[in-house]
């Protein structure tokens, strides 16, 4: 189980959050409680503090808690940075935007028109990946204004992307049931989709020296 840091801030504190989500644990979970749950119990940036750490590289994956039965992170995303186009392995998913503000793309994956001449060119040895295609659905922005986003199980391929101009950066709040260890990512540059391991860039508030498996093997590339 991983520790939660206890901060005082003008909202609900991180400790109280996650009592409630254990709290949840003890009936069926239904995507509706955990939208009136997120929606009133969200903590507020004050409390996200700890977690609210920044990678230049690529957006940060910051692990706020984890059990069985829920994962909790804090993203941050400085301006341009973006998730691959990815899938959630029909895991129920719950988003709030904490800071700025993102914009999420929701695809679908349909039969590449090249799919006989990638699989040819696998068999001779180039990349393994599936060959696939994807449509954009819609999109949408997200602000923080309190309102929750849900990943379902009949949509959960997206994309995510902190389109700002300015250089404040952006935090979401993503809740997840039961945590993600890896998901279906597409390629754009090779149009083809691969399993990858999700990495976290940081755990407990403490930054990791190197991308790691979580408690159960996870972390970093995907929301």
């Amino acid at each position: 189980m991983t520790r939660t840091l206890d901060v005082h801030p003008l909202k609900s504190r991180v400790g109280d959050f996650i009592a409630g989500l254990k709290a949840l644990e003890k009936e069926p979970i239904t995507s509706a409680r955990l939208v009136e749950y997120v929606a009133q119990m969200q903590p507020s940036p004050e409390a996200l503090a700890p977690y609210v750490l920044w990678n230049r590289e690529r957006y940060a994956r910051n692990l706020v808690y984890r059990d069985d039965f829920f994962e909790v992170l804090a993203l941050c995303w400085l301006p341009g940075q973006r998730t691959p186009i990815h899938s959630h392995d029909g895991q129920l998913g719950w988003v709030t935007v904490v800071q700025g503000e993102l914009v999420c793309r929701n695809y679908r994956f349909v039969r590449s028109q090249m799919l006989k001449k990638t699989s040819l060119a696998n068999r001779n040895g180039a990349s393994a990946g599936r060959p696939v295609d994807v449509e954009l659905l819609n999109s949408a922005s997200c602000q923080a204004d309190g309102n929750v986003a849900v990943v379902d199980r009949r949509q959960t391929t997206h994309q995510i992307e902190n389109l700002e101009k300015s250089f404040c950066g952006s935090v979401s709040l993503h809740l997840y049931s039961k945590p993600i260890d890896s998901c279906v990512q597409f390629d754009e540059s090779t149009r083809c989709c691969e399993r990858r391991q999700l990495q976290y860039y940081s755990a407990s508030g403490v930054i990791l020296e190197s991308p790691r498996p979580s408690e159960r093997q996870t972390t970093g590339t995907a929301a």
